[in-house]
């Protein structure tokens, strides 16, 4: 088969390579989202105990006002319970999300290093070459300097 000067042996490795890259990069990205949510679900937990913690029931009030206060105290224990919960649920989609993009980066890096393996292949047969071809050239310059044999032959 001719190979012509424009043709990438490596044309569908490389595709397979922009392809994986995508995909790593995707779910880079997917992971940075997971992890943003991650701290605002942190960030929104820390503000909704340290409100729950300043709360206090109020020292002179009527019933009314009481129970108002016990109230709003229990609402924010309940925010904190669904913040706690979300915050869980935030952790467990980051670690889920730092897999993908661990087993999307390992699937590109190898199909990176088997394409420097094959262009070092390619480097190696190419260094051959001109190996055996440097060894002909100097082959024939030998065989052109040296003197002509005598004939032993009569004349024809």
């Amino acid at each position: 088969m001719a190979r012509t000067s424009d043709h990438d042996p490596d044309a569908g490795m490389n595709a397979v390579a922009r392809v994986r890259g995508v995909r790593e990069q995707d779910s880079r990205l997917g992971l940075s989202r997971a992890a943003a949510d991650e701290r605002e679900a942190d960030r929104r937990l820390h503000a909704t105990s340290a409100q729950l913690a300043a709360s206090r029931d109020p020292e002179q009030c009527d019933a009314a006002t009481f129970a108002s206060a016990r109230t709003f105290a229990a609402g924010l224990a309940l925010e904190v319970s669904a913040s706690r919960a979300a915050l869980a649920t935030a952790e467990t989609v980051t670690v889920a999300a730092r897999e993908h993009w661990q087993h999307d980066r390992t699937r590109l890096a190898a199909v990176e290093l088997l394409l420097e393996r094959r262009a070092e292949q390619r480097r190696a047969e190419r260094a051959r070459r001109e190996r055996v071809e440097v060894d002909d050239l100097t082959a024939a310059r030998w065989l052109r300097g040296r003197p002509a044999a005598p004939t032993t032959g009569g004349t024809p």
